[in-house]
């Protein structure tokens, strides 16, 4: 076992370096803490990656000169020691102390009087340094300048509330197995355990906890007549019109949360879930398994069909496709450090590649559903509209929903998770 900041600071260097995304770091990490400081750690991870741009404003104000690539790991231990004395009740001098002894565990005992100073000094100016902060947008924002820039030109009216948004922790919520289990009788389960639960607005199948939980620790979770899912995750499955025995086509499918809600909708689908990565895979199998329904799991390429597809045409296909994610950030806080602003046309290479190349899959009058977790309209309106254009054969069917704004080409889905 090694040090709780430890830890985090491998994490966070490894972040800033490029190396990795928090979902892929954070695991490989609790690993190696003890039992207890894993809910600390997860805290400190996330915390550093909400707060990045306030924090990284912050270290510029308090060094004297920025540090070596070399020292990132040093950089990672600065931003970390601020979280704790801005955003924990951790005491000031725990939080010092403990941050400040990290610097030996990376053999770079030359920092500690840095890293000590440096934390004194905010301690110390904290209200004057507040106000210099101040004066900087990404500061005011805790963006990126190119994402609010970004933000504010293609959402004028909601970019405000977005940003707001952002900052804030994701809600928690659940999908409830109708076919098994009502939504209102689990609901009334969780009344009996004073668990505090709501309907959630837009999903019929999804209830949002008040307080986030192990899902292990929930009734039913282990028989799977519950999953836990974002509600706008949950809003796929109806959008394909499901039918029984019908083929259906996952592309993207990791890790699996809508590939298990359409064969809960329709347990005699035959589908096919694809996905890039094989240790993506392996999450769709646990799911799968735990929810006790069948797929056809294959890895391969959504762009290189003739590499995996059997020939046989398919009734419907789910195209999640890779993206951005900016439109969960919060759930993600990591994308504030990750993206950068040429990523956004790369994608959507990949996606407009993805689409012409699953488009000729598809039975004639089938459904192909177009989906991301992104609010560019470069990655969404755009691409079905150059889509479109490019194939003559294909035709949007307008989504008439009472959730998100209606677009040129779909709805976009701000106020859900």
């Amino acid at each position: 076992m090694i040090p709780v900041r430890l830890a985090a600071t491998q994490v966070l260097n490894q972040l800033l370096r490029g190396q990795g995304s928090l979902s892929s770091l954070l695991g490989p990490a609790q690993m190696q803490v003890a039992d207890q400081d894993k809910p600390l750690l997860q805290e400190l991870c996330f915390g550093a990656c909400r707060y990045h741009p306030q924090l990284t404003v912050f270290s510029e104000l308090l060094l004297d000169k920025p540090l070596r690539n070399k020292d990132s790991d040093i950089q990672a231990l600065i931003l970390l020691g601020l979280y704790q004395l801005i955003h924990t009740r951790i005491p000031d001098h725990a939080a010092i102390g403990a941050t400040v002894e990290v610097t030996r565990a990376l053999k770079k005992e030359w920092a500690s009087k840095l890293v000590n100073g440096v934390l004194r000094q905010f301690q110390r100016d904290k209200s004057s340094l507040e106000k210099t902060a101040a004066e900087q947008k990404t500061f005011r924002s805790n963006h990126p300048q190119w994402l609010e820039g970004m933000l504010s030109k293609y959402w004028p009216q909601q970019w405000s509330d977005i940003i707001q948004a952002n900052q804030a922790h994701p809600p928690f919520c659940l999908r409830i197995n109708t076919r098994k289990i009502s939504r209102n009788d689990y609901l009334a389960l969780l009344a009996e355990l004073n668990i505090q639960a709501s309907p959630t607005t837009f999903s019929p199948y999804g209830i949002r906890l008040e307080n986030p939980c192990n899902p292990n620790t929930l009734p039913l979770f282990a028989e799977g007549l519950i999953s836990v899912q974002d509600e706008s995750a949950q809003l796929s499955a109806d959008l394909l019109n499901l039918e029984s025995g019908l083929r259906v086509l996952d592309a993207c499918c990791a890790p699996g949360g809508k590939t298990g809600h359409l064969l809960e909708l329709q347990s005699d689908l035959k589908v096919t879930a694809l996905d890039l990565e094989e240790r993506r895979l392996q999450r769709v199998r646990e799911n799968l398994q735990r929810l006790n329904l069948q797929a056809e799991i294959i890895c391969g390429d959504g762009t290189q069909p003739e590499s995996w597809w059997s020939g046989e045409l398919f009734d419907r296909i789910l195209l999640d496709a890779p993206c951005s994610a900016t439109g969960i950030i919060r759930r993600h806080p990591d994308i504030k450090i990750l993206r950068q602003p040429d990523d956004i046309n790369k994608l959507a290479e990949i996606q407009l590649t993805l689409l012409q190349k699953l488009w000729p899959l598809l039975k004639p009058n089938g459904v192909l559903l177009y989906a991301t977790c992104s609010i560019m309209p470069k990655e969404n309106t755009k691409i079905i509209e150059q889509f479109l254009a490019l194939q003559s054969d294909a035709r949007e069917d307008k989504i008439m929903a009472d959730w998100g704004i209606e677009q040129t080409c779909g709805r976009q889905l701000f106020t859900s998770s």
